[in-house]
């Protein structure tokens, strides 16, 4: 007799444990359940924070080179004493112009495999090999509308002395630009110039 009640006693226990079991099993259900749509109802109304997000890439603000993925166009310099500037993007073009100034600013319009299309400061274009060209920033002296001359200052802004006079068509180096005002120096001056004085430099353009 003590032995059937034992075992009634334990199949009560069991079928007992069991449903407490499959209620705790149906609660925990729940619960991740609510879990998950609270992380889906976060992630769709709270917006990421700076720490999660991904860094957003700005789109290029004009064309591309096809061969550098560099921005069309871009100034550069010439790095040789003597450059030929050709018809078309080989040296079976013929030649129709020779540069014979290193450091020359001139203007990329233009890529083509090992080429590059160039223009100078009078407007002459034509096809030159990139090993011809330097990345190093030059810029030339514009005439003024009131003199064919500028003077170079000791600080940017007007708020500096004049350190010196330079001729239009003096080429020197670009050290840096804020958008405005330009560091320019060359051999015997180094000085602050306008921005919009310089051929070599686009209106508004930030160098380093």
């Amino acid at each position: 007799m003590r032995v059937q009640v034992r075992d009634s006693m334990r199949s009560k226990r069991a079928k007992v444990a069991g449903r407490a079991a499959a209620i705790l099993g149906s609660c925990a259900l729940a619960i991740a359940a609510s879990g998950f749509w609270m992380a889906v109802h976060t992630l769709v109304l709270s917006p990421p924070s700076a720490a999660q997000s991904v860094a957003a890439i700005p789109p290029p603000s004009g064309p591309i080179g096809t061969a550098t993925g560099l921005p069309i166009p871009r100034y550069v310099s010439l790095k040789s004493d003597r450059v030929n500037l050709r018809e078309g993007p080989s040296k079976d073009h013929r030649t129709s112009w020779v540069f014979q100034r290193a450091g020359l600013p001139v203007e990329i319009t233009a890529e083509f495999e090992t080429w590059r299309k160039i223009r100078d400061s009078e407007g002459s274009e034509g096809w030159v090999l990139h090993s011809l060209l330097s990345g190093r920033r030059t810029a030339l002296i514009l005439p003024s509308r009131k003199a064919e001359s500028v003077d170079l200052l000791t600080k940017p802004g007007n708020r500096g002395d004049a350190v010196a006079r330079v001729q239009a068509g003096v080429i020197g180096s670009v050290r840096n630009c804020d958008g405005n005002w330009c560091r320019f120096s060359g051999e015997g001056f180094d000085g602050y110039v306008e921005q919009q004085n310089l051929w070599g430099v686009y209106p508004g353009e930030k160098v380093d």
